[in-house]
């Protein structure tokens, strides 16, 4: 089979293979314009990025329900599809990368109010732009860490209750 075959084989996950995965990011954006924007408007990413967790947690529900049909534990394998991802998606996407964003504005702010003679405005655009550019630098490892911690706590149950079945 060749490469395009290949790939319109498979099936396309419009949460992680779409532009609907970029809605994940949405609080990390609200974080990085905090100083330029209203406390609402960064609220209203984390309403955009939680509702895309919550979707994509529903739809991995779905999947696993159709992929059980009526075999028995089916309901156990849903809920863990959707507890799963939930998880996952909520510390990977909006908990730890909010967080670190907030975190990196919140110092480069400081420092450049203590190292600069720059305006407030030009300190608060420059945050903003530093946040914006660290996004794309926290992807990779949060998400291996929140693989590590889910396979080193929470997959552990999973694990151990799919043997007792």
């Amino acid at each position: 089979m060749g490469h395009e075959e290949e790939n319109q084989s498979k099936t396309v996950d419009i949460y992680r293979d779409t532009w609907v995965r970029f809605l994940g990011y949405a609080n990390e954006v609200g974080e990085a314009f905090r100083a330029l924007v209203p406390v609402s408007l960064v609220w209203g990413s984390y309403a955009v990025a939680t509702a895309y967790v919550t979707a994509d947690a529903v739809d991995k529900g779905k999947k696993a329900a159709v992929a059980h049909g009526d075999n028995p534990g089916r309901t156990t394998r849903v809920g863990v599809a959707v507890v799963d991802t939930f998880v996952w998606q909520a510390l990977a996407s909006v908990i730890i990368p909010g967080f670190t964003i907030n975190r990196v504005c919140a110092a480069s702010l400081y420092l450049l109010g203590r190292t600069t003679r720059w305006p407030l405005s030009v300190r608060k655009w420059t945050t903003t732009a530093i946040g914006l550019s660290t996004i794309p630098f926290i992807i990779t490892p949060i998400d291996r860490s929140v693989d590590f911690l889910l396979d080193s706590s929470l997959r552990k149950v999973y694990n151990e209750d799919e043997k007792q079945e």
